[in-house]
């Protein structure tokens, strides 16, 4: 069980809010306590980009688990509860959505508000009860007692002799993540190749020599009227077509890093104080 003792000690932690199976929920945001006991009633889960979106939780049945706060309660029922603003107070009408939400009534409903009593059959019964309920919703925890502070919190509860001032700051990183795919792929193209090759053909040619000295005796070696034949082969060079397979080149896909640069443009809120009826004359 949560006690007020706890709470300085959870919000100096930066702690988590985990889910029953160890989900983690978010980030520990505020602590909401009993305006009469001062006892927590209600933690806000920071989620969503850079913490920036508050969910309140109930504190019943909820346990410590180191720095973080185990909640008997779903991630998805946490993300669905009612949006209600983190001003600093409980609106008797917001705490009514949220106990609705998380299915909280009857003697769970009494306690939080500091009492003791049968269950709450609805809002309809013993006014003089309700009425009390009402003037007993919780507000945001004070970790000083009311003797020990310099004028009081007028917003309903006491604090301590100062007032925190807080501001959102912007962190930004990076993640990594797929944009696209890159593939080699190899098809077969068909092209025609036109090459030049030099050949040689014999042709027959016709020679006429007159007798002479030199062939006399060649042309009478035979008989002196016959019939004869003569034959010639001739030969020609044809071009002969033949392919090989070679390798011309390998390729490969490759990354490289480029650096890039990109403005972020985010709100941020921080709060302001003002002082009203202050004098600015220093005095000695």
């Amino acid at each position: 069980m949560l006690t007020k003792e706890h709470i300085d000690d959870l919000l100096n932690k930066d702690g988590n809010i985990l889910s029953a199976d160890g989900d983690k929920i978010g980030s520990i945001g505020q602590i909401y306590a009993d305006d009469d006991n001062g006892q927590p009633t209600w933690v806000t889960a920071r989620t969503g980009l850079f913490g920036t979106s508050e969910s309140f939780i109930p504190l019943e049945g909820a346990r410590l688990e180191g720095s973080d706060i185990v909640i008997p309660y779903t991630k998805d029922q946490v993300k669905d509860a009612p949006r209600v603003d983190t001003d600093g107070h409980l609106e008797p009408s917001e705490e009514d959505r949220l106990y609705e939400h998380y299915q909280l009534n009857g003697t769970y409903r009494d306690t939080a508000a500091g009492r003791d009593g049968d269950e709450l059959g609805g809002r309809e019964g013993n006014a003089e009860r309700d009425a009390a309920f009402a003037a007993g919703r919780s507000g945001t925890y004070a970790a000083a007692g009311a003797a020990d502070t310099v004028g009081h919190d007028t917003s309903g509860h006491s604090t301590d002799d100062a007032m925190t001032r807080s501001e959102e700051r912007l962190s930004v990183g990076t993640e990594r993540q797929a944009t696209g795919r890159a593939r080699l792929r190899k098809y077969v193209t068909t092209e025609n190749v036109t090459q030049t090759v030099p050949v040689q053909r014999e042709e027959v040619r016709l020679e006429r020599e007159p007798i002479s000295d030199g062939n006399i005796s060649a042309a009478t070696s035979g008989p002196d009227i016959s019939e004869a034949e003569h034959e010639v082969v001739l030969h020609e060079e044809r071009a002969i077509v033949d392919k090989e397979t070679i390798p011309v080149e390998r390729v490969r896909l490759d990354t490289e890093t480029v650096a890039d640069e990109v403005t972020v443009d985010e709100q941020v809120r921080k709060e302001r104080i003002e002082a009203d009826g202050v004098d600015d004359i220093n005095r000695r």
